[in-house]
């Protein structure tokens, strides 16, 4: 007797039931992809901070002090910024790169707390602070290119004036964001003596004029910060310039795949019951 095509599906069914059951299996286990680079485009700027660290910012008149005051407000700054890239200058007498433009968020905030161990020689080149951080982001591809500008005195230091420095930023394109720190009047400032450290009342003298030709001859904007609310609400104020887009790639996050064996088990599993109710039904 010759055999129909029935007898030879018979056990199609349960093989489907087992394929589905395996798929769950997989699909339990959630299967993930983490091989793929992504090319991402991003809204950010270039900027570049450059910091006086002359010993004018152990004065007392922001708490803690000055330059304790301005590296809490710039990290939370920094921390803010996560699509831009960001670099740090130092300045006092001379001046050097403490981190070149990065998107490394991490890397640059430990590199801000760690400028109070940092020794230069004193004074404040302002004009030699500004050359630094001109020549670390003028060669940057971005079509905003931002130098923030924190000092709390006068230029006496460095062999680039302020007006020459000035000008490069503008040839070059960048705009320069001054602030100058400090009260009005006076400020405590601590003095070693024989008795220990003492606080004495020294004038704050911050070249507004200088730091307002700056700003003005780049585009920029020149702000007083007589406290440290005043300072925090300057970055604030910066924090919304104009963003411009960039391109970053990077790793892609984990993507799940489990999905795709679900699909495919749902469907085996409804084919089974199709063939039980349909072609391979077996009536009692």
């Amino acid at each position: 007797m010759q055999k129909s095509y029935k007898y030879y599906l018979r056990h199609l069914p349960f093989a489907l039931r087992m394929m589905a059951l395996a798929l769950v299996i997989v699909v339990l286990a959630r299967p993930q992809s983490t091989d793929k680079w992504s090319n991402t485009t991003t809204e950010g700027i270039d900027i570049v901070m450059a910091m006086d660290l002359s010993g004018s910012m152990q004065a007392q008149d922001l708490k803690p002090n000055r330059l304790e005051a301005a590296i809490n407000v710039a990290t939370e700054f920094v921390a803010g910024r996560t699509d831009d890239k960001m670099g740090l200058v130092v300045f006092a007498g001379e001046s050097f790169t403490q981190c070149p433009l990065t998107t490394d968020q991490s890397v640059l905030i430990n590199l801000f707390r760690a400028i109070p161990d940092i020794e230069l020689e004193d004074g404040t080149a302002i004009g030699m602070g500004l050359a630094t951080a001109i020549a670390r982001i003028k060669d940057s591809e971005a079509k905003s290119k931002v130098i923030i500008l924190l000092t709390d005195g006068e230029n006496n230091a460095g062999e680039i004036t302020p007006e020459t420095a000035a000008e490069m930023a503008r040839t070059f394109g960048i705009r320069v964001y001054t602030i100058g720190v400090g009260t009005n009047g006076s400020a405590p400032f601590p003095v070693q003596t024989a008795f220990g450290i003492r606080y004495q009342q020294v004038p704050v003298n911050i070249d507004e004029d200088l730091l307002r030709k700056i700003a003005s001859d780049t585009g920029g904007e020149y702000f007083r910060a007589t406290n440290n609310e005043a300072l925090e609400n300057i970055y604030a104020k910066i924090d919304q310039l104009e963003k411009t887009k960039i391109e970053k790639k990077e790793y892609s996050k984990k993507t799940e795949e489990y999905w795709r064996f679900a699909v495919l088990a749902l469907a085996l599993l409804l084919l089974e019951v199709l063939l039980r109710n349909t072609v391979l039904r077996t009536i009692p």
